[in-house]
């Protein structure tokens, strides 16, 4: 008889960490993480190891998008600018972000001389809307089983009319008509795999539109600006729960920011027509810079920095799973929603796979 495959962890928590994953060989199908839970005790969780490429594949075509967690990039573009427009590492552009399982986007653009061009506020990012089209169009060519939900917002109103900046959206989207969901209804996934959902925060009339305004994919009523509270508003009879408070005073204020972004990713009790979208994402000048707030400084566990919002949401979700491998799965509150972060492969590029294991639990 052959005997089994034996793997070793090496259990130790860096200086300040509060949890932590842990390497193992490519072959293992597990992956290791540990939580601190005392000063010389801490939880081990293993978890499986999935496809990050290909997860939603596992999903049922039935799933409406409402009621899974997809992960996604705030300013998804924002590769330059350190440290104060960059919001994603260089190292993590857009075919890099969807090959991690990345599945919400949030495109900025503006006008450059006629063409749809990457920004973030008035920093340019260089990438033309043309060339993220086509990103899409062959990433899922190669993984039909997926589907991507891009959010567009305009960047410069100063600049360009909302009639102008819409117009330009529609010409270069049509330019391959067929990938693009154009409904204003949330869909299930198998209406939308192989497909890009527009979430449109632009549009004007909807003017040029087939449809008009419902011809602008899922389109916001309101979105008010850094809405500490949050904010809902309807599509088509589903309920939009939104979390976008940004403009933080301070790194002092990360540990509300994390409990307001995660609070909304659970659904009211009984609630079943209902979508979350939470931007784990803040930044304020001078004392809220987004690598601030994402990563955080320092060791804060030995009391010597802050803990940023990545490694408290990545605690978050393991004492979340953690409950759920306890007792039973269906008794608990299943977290779903999709959930947009700054610098998403910090830390230990453990978030995207922590947030994607949460869709296979309470089904």
């Amino acid at each position: 008889m052959e005997s089994p495959l034996n793997y070793t962890i090496r259990l130790a928590l860096s200086l300040g960490s509060s949890w932590k994953t842990h390497s193992l060989p490519d072959d293992c199908p597990w992956r290791a993480f540990t939580v601190k839970v005392h000063r010389a005790h801490s939880h081990l969780i293993i978890l499986p190891k999935r496809d990050a490429r290909t997860f939603l594949a596992d999903m049922p075509d039935d799933s409406s998008l409402a009621d899974l967690l997809l992960p996604g990039t705030h300013d998804t573009m924002a590769l330059y600018g350190w440290p104060i427009s960059q919001c994603q590492d260089l190292a993590t552009p857009l075919v890099v972000q969807l090959n991690a399982g990345i599945r919400v986007l949030d495109i900025r653009m503006a006008v450059i001389k006629g063409k749809l061009i990457a920004y973030h506020g008035i920093y340019p990012q260089r990438t033309p809307f043309a060339n993220v089209i086509t990103t899409l169009r062959d990433f899922l060519a190669n993984v039909p089983s997926e589907t991507l939900v891009m959010s567009l917002k305009q960047e410069d109103f100063p600049a360009t009319s909302a009639a102008d900046f819409s117009r330009i959206v529609h010409d270069e989207m049509m330019a391959i008509p067929e990938l693009w969901f154009l409904e204003n209804r949330i869909p299930t996934l198998r209406e939308v795999r192989g497909k890009v959902v527009l979430l449109s925060r632009f549009g004007g009339d909807g003017s040029g539109w087939e449809g008009g305004l419902e011809g602008l994919g899922i389109h916001p009523t309101r979105w008010p600006n850094s809405a500490r509270e949050g904010f809902e508003w309807t599509c088509k009879g589903t309920t939009v729960r939104t979390q976008d408070w940004y403009n933080i005073p301070s790194f002092l204020d990360i540990p509300e920011k994390v409990d307001k972004a995660v609070g909304v990713l659970l659904p009211p009790p009984g609630d079943k027509s209902t979508l979350s979208i939470s931007y784990f994402s803040a930044a304020s000048f001078p004392l809220a810079l987004p690598p601030t707030v994402a990563k955080g400084f320092g060791w804060p566990k030995a009391g010597f920095g802050v803990e940023g919002v990545n490694s408290r949401v990545g605690r978050w979700l393991l004492d979340r799973l953690a409950v759920c491998a306890d007792i039973e799965e269906k008794d608990q509150p299943r977290i779903r929603g999709w959930a947009l972060t700054d610098f998403f492969q910090d830390p230990e590029s453990a978030l995207v796979p922590l947030l994607i294991e949460c869709n296979y639990y309470g089904r």
